[in-house]
């Protein structure tokens, strides 16, 4: 039998899980046919792209229409794999129409799709809730499809979502103020099943491959942006990578009765601020970025009540952290250094030496908290 291999492929086969593919993946593919269509009249179906580590899925066409050279309508199921998804089995439409010369690809919400109403999120105020993967990734497959049979590659892009706003109630989108529908996400256009025991089961199966290995510095990512920074920052190899997701607790709690000398701990900075407020789960489902703890967080990093009380109303974690940056507050330090206590007073006195990094959404750091282990100052 081969032998483990570890990192996030390996943690993916070892569960038994089946992976999916984001929104952002269906509408890219659903946009990439209606484009080849508009230039061809010929919908290829099924029809594949390139993901951003580059793979190539095909997907089928659940739906299609042409009006030539005016619009191009192709439709994807959006299938979830094993991960409890909301929006699995929506019908993920892209309408590609004609746009003038130089213009580029631009994006509008079409029906069930939202609309940004508050600051904080990574669109500005009044863009289509399409995030900024998604939005390259159809940029990408519109110049490959433009390349390929003689188009200008300047087009408008409309992503509908079959009752999108329905679902959009089962979700964070009306308190964050994305309104209408839903969002179109993904960074790496798959979605790793995370939400059941077997991939707590592959995350003690990475942990005890990399001690096989001989690894003594591993590293829990919360998703693939916060593990290229961990990979980046110290060079770690495959197999010491743990693709942590939201159990934070699993990783803490396996490593305490089988430690490394370093973990590092690599995130989001609004997962890692629940961390610090001593959630070990990190899932939207089961606990939530706590604005009055990060104002407290920032009194305690010299903002004044004016600032303190623009945290607590902050619409996103991300935004708190921006606010307090251009005030000269290290909040994005004082969470990743709370985030490193609770996983201290998780590993109790196991011998592991514990740093943090937090990220914002483009993986920029924000924030950090250097190796500390328990009985250290």
């Amino acid at each position: 039998m081969a032998e483990a291999v570890g990192g996030r492929a390996e943690q993916l086969r070892s569960s038994g899980l089946r992976p999916g593919w984001t929104t952002g993946a269906c509408a890219t593919a659903a946009a990439t046919a209606a484009y080849t269509a508009l230039l061809t009249g010929e919908f290829p179906d099924p029809v594949t792209i390139t993901l951003p580590k580059g793979q190539q899925p095909a997907f089928a066409l659940a739906g299609e229409e042409l009006e030539e050279r005016r619009s191009a309508m192709a439709a994807v199921v959006k299938d979830a794999g094993d991960d409890p998804d909301v929006t699995h089995g929506a019908v993920v439409r892209a309408t590609v129409r004609p746009a003038a010369a130089g213009s580029g690809v631009l994006f509008r919400a079409g029906s069930g799709v939202g609309t940004v109403t508050k600051a904080g999120l990574p669109l500005a105020v009044g863009e289509p809730a399409i995030n900024p993967v998604p939005r390259q990734m159809m940029r990408d497959a519109v110049a490959a499809v433009a390349a390929r049979h003689g188009g200008t590659g300047d087009v408008t892009i409309e992503i509908s979502i079959d009752d999108g706003a329905e679902i959009a109630r089962s979700t964070w989108n009306p308190r964050l103020g994305i309104l209408g529908g839903l969002s179109v996400l993904g960074t790496t256009g798959i979605v790793v099943p995370y939400s059941c025991s077997a991939w707590i089961d592959s995350i003690r199966r990475g942990v005890d491959v990399a001690r096989a290995a001989g690894r003594t510095h591993v590293a829990g990512c919360t998703g693939s942006t916060s593990e290229r920074v961990a990979v980046a920052e110290h060079g770690l190899p495959e197999d010491a990578l743990l693709d942590m997701g939201d159990f934070a607790g699993a990783v803490l709690k396996y490593l305490r009765r089988h430690p490394v000398e370093r973990l590092t701990i690599a995130g989001g900075f609004a997962k890692l601020s629940k961390l610090a407020a001593g959630h070990l789960d990190l899932h939207s489902a089961r606990s939530q970025v706590d604005k009055g703890f990060l104002a407290a967080l920032a009194r305690e990093g010299g903002a004044g009540p004016e600032l303190a009380a623009a945290v607590a109303a902050a619409n996103t974690g991300l935004e708190a952290v921006q606010l307090c940056a251009a005030a000269g507050v290290p909040l994005g330090d004082l969470v990743a250094r709370g985030a490193r206590a609770t996983a201290l007073g998780v590993l109790r006195e196991a011998p592991v030496a514990v740093d943090v990094i937090c990220i914002d959404r483009a993986g920029t750091v924000v924030g950090r908290a250097e190796p500390l282990a328990n009985g250290q100052s």
